[in-house]
């Protein structure tokens, strides 16, 4: 592995290749990965109008843009009756509230669940639809279905749209350190989880963080958020190039950590693309966030762990099979994601993948990297398996597990 190398010469070298890469790009997927993305659609976009003409005993409803502690303050005034009937009333809008209280979300979201099923049960059957728009309600429907399973805990939901959604693994109320996972491409609700090769979806990854946490630290409260709540590029086309859909998810990241219940720390496992986002929000995350870890990243959109501006310690892996690193690590007028995290120069602390196979192996049993990650997620700094080359990275910072 070489540092990142600031010559002239070979950046230019590298510039032209990134463009390169773009045409490719454009000439392949064309400008739909730019233009395919809407805002907020029926039927969320409804429910918010209809909140912001509401009111309750004769006072309007808070803005739903609101900031998470004036939410909280609304809903701590209100008797338990008057939550549950807004969450059954607005559950798009209650289910996707920063500082709603979390088991209220879960009840909105079951609402708000079982409401999308229905549409897409009967969009199944409608006649006006095309035979592939048929099977995918099919799919919608199923996988809706799914999410309403006993004991699922749904943090967000939005089924606008290719969908978003999140969903946490246990006590987040009462958790001591909340691991979130931040996926990459291709990430929406109908790949939020897969029967086959569960771990390299965001459910599979959160399950797989959370049983390695559990036996890593038994004696330390924790929760693991799969988080799923913003519109991440579909394949690898110009989106997947730029910062746009990045930055957008990022302020959905920050205000999402920022307004997660107690005194938690609060640890970010960010794949692929998801370390862009990552990365675009570091600045504004709150001081609770530790630890920030990257892998396969194409970047963080700096060229060095400093320029991220945050107190949080930054971690990198790769695997040595994953085609990320193929990838051209530069930002030319916004396209690419800036210097790759796992060089020497970029100053993060670079752990050991090993077992991990691919771009996408990162969160499976008996991996290096599941171990690391659940090492930093628990707190226990001092069990690192650091890459070969910063033999160092886990010293010099104390153990912060719970007993």
């Amino acid at each position: 592995m070489t540092s990142f190398d600031s010559s002239p010469t070979l950046n230019a070298w590298r510039a032209l290749l990134a463009l390169a890469v773009v045409f490719v790009m454009l000439a392949t997927s064309g400008w739909t990965a730019i233009r395919g993305h809407s805002g907020d659609s029926e039927p969320r976009a409804k429910a918010l109008a209809a909140w912001a003409r509401d009111t309750i005993d004769g006072h309007k409803l808070p803005k739903a843009d609101a900031k998470a502690t004036e939410l909280a303050r609304f809903f701590g005034s209100l008797t338990a009756a008057e939550r549950d009937r807004l969450a059954d009333h607005y559950p798009l809008v209650v289910g996707n509230l920063n500082g709603a209280p979390v088991s209220l979300r879960y009840r909105a979201n079951r609402v708000a669940l079982t409401e999308a099923r229905a549409v897409e049960n009967k969009r199944m059957v409608d006649p006006r639809l095309t035979a592939d728009g048929r099977q995918d309600a099919g799919r919608r429907m199923h996988r809706f279905d799914s999410l309403l399973d006993d004991g699922r805990q749904i943090l967000a939901f939005d089924p606008s749209d290719t969908g978003r959604v999140a969903e946490v693994f246990g006590d987040l109320d009462h958790a001591q350190r909340v691991s979130v996972i931040v996926p990459g491409v291709d990430t929406n609700v109908l790949t939020f989880e897969k029967s086959s090769r569960a771990n390299t979806a965001p459910v599979g990854m959160a399950e797989s963080l959370y049983a390695a946490e559990r036996a890593a630290a038994p004696k330390t409260r924790t929760a693991v958020i799969a988080w799923a709540d913003y519109t991440a590029p579909a394949g690898l086309g110009v989106d997947a190039a730029i910062g746009r859909l990045a930055e957008e998810g990022a302020v959905r990241l920050s205000a999402m950590v920022g307004a997660l219940p107690g005194k938690s720390s609060v640890e970010l496992f960010c794949h692929s693309y998801g370390s862009v986002v990552c990365g675009v929000s570091s600045r504004e995350l709150p001081p609770r966030v530790s630890d920030i870890a990257v892998a396969g990243s194409p970047g963080m959109r700096v060229r060095n762990a400093a320029q991220l501006g945050t107190g949080a310690q930054v971690w990198a892996m790769r695997d040595k099979d994953d085609w990320i690193q193929d990838v051209p690590y530069l930002d030319v007028a916004g396209l690419g994601h800036g210097a790759d995290p796992v060089s020497s120069a970029f100053g993060a602390r670079i752990l050991s993948a090993s077992g991990a196979i691919g771009h996408t192996g990162y969160f499976e049993p008996g991996t290096q990297s599941l171990a690391n990650f659940a090492a930093i997620g628990v707190g226990a700094y001092r069990t690192v398996g650091c890459a070969a080359y910063d033999t160092d990275c886990g010293s010099g910072i104390s153990d912060r597990t719970a007993a």
